[in-house]
């Protein structure tokens, strides 16, 4: 599949588990963080217009961190945060979604979302899961270094 998606699944290695933004930052600061990113977007998705009130959700969005990784230098960079429903959310993080069985749900938002067949969005899938596995077997240095230009202390 050579198109480029509108939606895609950004699989953490799972050394990189719980050391994210949140885990490096005080609750209070975390807070200020997530609610001015969903500020910015207006309390809708980034990436499908949708929110979670429409899906069933108690919550419009959630704060979801893009991270950029260095396979070489094994550094895992924060490059932005970006507004998501919970659906898209739950593509983000396939690999949860996949304990949690619900695995159908990702398929079904990646074919809404990107036009694809059921097959595109399962061989998509398994893609990802080759580079969070191969990923997986190293240590990351975290840079969270963005949010000082995201937010003043």
């Amino acid at each position: 599949m050579e198109k480029s998606l509108k939606l895609t699944a950004e699989l953490v290695p799972s050394t990189c588990w719980y050391v994210n933004v949140r885990s490096n930052v005080p609750v209070k600061i975390w807070d200020i963080i997530r609610k001015k990113c969903y500020s910015l977007a207006n309390y809708k998705c980034e990436i499908c217009g949708d929110t979670g009130k429409n899906q069933g959700v108690r919550h419009d969005v959630e704060c979801h961190e893009i991270w950029e990784y260095d396979d070489k230098k094994h550094t895992q960079t924060l490059k932005g945060l970006i507004s998501l429903c919970p659906q898209c959310h739950q593509v983000k993080h396939s690999g949860l979604a996949g304990i949690k069985g619900k695995t159908h749900e990702v398929i079904k938002q990646l074919i809404k979302v990107n036009e694809m067949t059921n097959s595109e969005a399962s061989e998509y899938l398994t893609k990802c899961f080759e580079i969070y596995h191969e990923r997986s077997e190293y240590q990351w240095t975290l840079d969270i270094s963005l949010i000082e230009e995201y937010i003043k202390y």
